[in-house]
């Protein structure tokens, strides 16, 4: 039985259909470059504490772990930057080439970080070199996200996209959980004195054969079909995108907030909460962060089916009542101070995050029409993270610092969380559209089915072209 959003509606016709073959090596040079990008990305925030007293060693406590997440939020500011510069490439000169750049910037910009000499070494221009690796990461990941998913869901079938596209959270989960098994497997076996001293240069090291193998998987693919076939290919997408395509961009960044928060407040920030607010030493810390980050991974596919089943709109909704409900519950009981009550906290509030994120990957291409797609899900996404993600973690311990409340990152989660379901009341579904036009795309037909009857999101109006006379 299909779901009621694919009733009495005509299939997709511009969709070229892949072999099956070839849509699984697309997902997995998709999958492999995703997670270079953000087990590269996620290093920094694991080594967060360490990198705190190498860089910024006459500040203490809270202040050096402030400046050290200050510098984690500027490489977000600079990510819009990079979603507008990458997409507008991705959207002239195709998708895999860009997703190539993409993936080589941030493998080196990562390795630079572990050669970077320590503030007892050169003072201050350690913490500027830092800073200026980050900038380098954050240009690279506004164009790697977006794009791979992209990429992905053009070659995906129209009633699995959902699917195909959960091969992305999923990268972003598995980076994260090797982060975060790599640092707990540097920290038993070296021990935090070496660990301090030397050894966490190693994770920001390995980025660089990792950016290799990504490189040489990504280069043997073809290009999108749907970016092939499309003969509107813009000549100033950014302008374009911005004029036609605000509205959607504005709705969906209003639900992205949420995605952005939660995957940071349960991934990188967990580790700081549970190390430095409820006391627990670094082992169980990782070891739970390391699980609960799996099981993430191993849930999104999951998602994706029951994404693909029931439709956008109630996936959506789902995600921000799950968050909601379970986010001041989950630092409940993660302040538990035990290995089983961090385990338990972490998984509590892994539904919501996992939901989130499998939905926000399709809505990103589905959204969107193919000529500013690229550009329009790029700016969107990096703009929600680049608020909301990428200032998790220094809000996060700002909170507790000013209001002295451990459980105040989770009551800031569970806000955003109600205006992420308010977003979703504006939003059309999306599920089993033409990808060949936006939501707020002219025309919008009948044997479309983006906007139920229910929807607040009324299409725009094609207007009546101006003919141009002499005076």
């Amino acid at each position: 039985m299909t779901a009621n959003y694919q009733s009495s509606t005509t299939q997709p016709t511009n969709t070229s259909e892949v072999s099956p073959q070839t849509l699984r090596q697309v997902t997995f040079a998709g999958f492999a470059g995703t997670v270079v990008e953000w087990f590269d990305f996620a290093v920094y925030g694991f080594m967060a504490t360490i990198i705190a007293t190498t860089f910024f060693p006459e500040s203490t406590g809270a202040v050096a772990l402030l400046q050290t997440f200050a510098i984690f939020a500027v490489a977000f500011a600079l990510r819009p930057v990079g979603g507008a510069i990458f997409g507008m490439l991705g959207d002239r000169i195709g998708r895999k080439s860009v997703l190539i750049l993409t993936v080589l910037l941030m493998s080196g910009s990562t390795a630079a970080i572990g050669l970077l000499p320590s503030y007892e070494q050169i003072g201050i221009w350690a913490a500027v070199l830092l800073t200026a690796a980050r900038c380098l990461q954050g240009l690279s990941a506004g164009g790697e996200y977006a794009g791979a998913v992209t990429y992905v869901i053009e070659h995906a079938p129209h009633d699995q996209r959902a699917r195909w596209g959960s091969a992305m959270p999923t990268a972003t989960f598995s980076a994260f959980a090797a982060a975060a098994l790599l640092s707990y497997l540097l920290t038993t076996g070296l021990g935090e004195a070496a660990m301090q001293e030397w050894g966490w240069r190693i994770p920001f090291l390995i980025a660089a054969p990792l950016g290799l193998i990504a490189f040489w998987i990504r280069r043997k693919l073809g290009e999108s079909p749907m970016f092939q076939e499309d003969d509107t290919t813009e000549h100033a997408p950014l302008r374009s995108t911005l004029r036609t395509q605000a509205r959607p961009m504005m709705i969906l960044a209003g639900y992205i907030s949420l995605t952005a928060l939660s995957f940071y407040i349960f991934s990188t920030y967990m580790t700081t909460f549970l190390r430095e607010v409820v006391q627990l030493e670094a082992v169980p810390v990782l070891a739970s962060n390391v699980i609960a980050l799996t099981l993430a991974a191993c849930m999104a596919p999951l998602g994706g089916i029951i994404c693909d089943r029931f439709g956008r709109r109630k996936t959506m909704f789902a995600s921000a009542i799950l968050l909601g409900g379970t986010a001041i519950p989950g630092y409940m009981i993660a302040a538990g101070a035990t290995f089983t009550t961090a385990l338990l906290g972490q998984i509590l509030i892994m539904f919501g995050t996992v939901a989130a994120n499998v939905v926000t990957a399709v809505l990103l291409t589905e959204i969107f029409p193919t000529r500013v797609r690229y550009t329009a899900s790029g700016v969107t996404y990096n703009v929600a993270y680049a608020l909301f993600g990428g200032t998790a973690p220094y809000i996060a311990t700002w909170l507790i610092d000013v209001t002295g409340n451990p459980l105040s990152p989770a009551i800031y989660l569970t806000v955003i969380a109600a205006g992420a379901f308010i977003a979703t009341t504006l939003m059309p579904e999306t599920a089993g559209r033409d990808l060949g036009l936006g939501v707020d795309d002219e025309p919008i037909t009948s044997s479309i089915p983006v906007l139920p009857a229910d929807s607040k999101v009324k299409a725009s109006k094609p207007k009546a072209k101006k003919l141009k006379t002499l005076a």
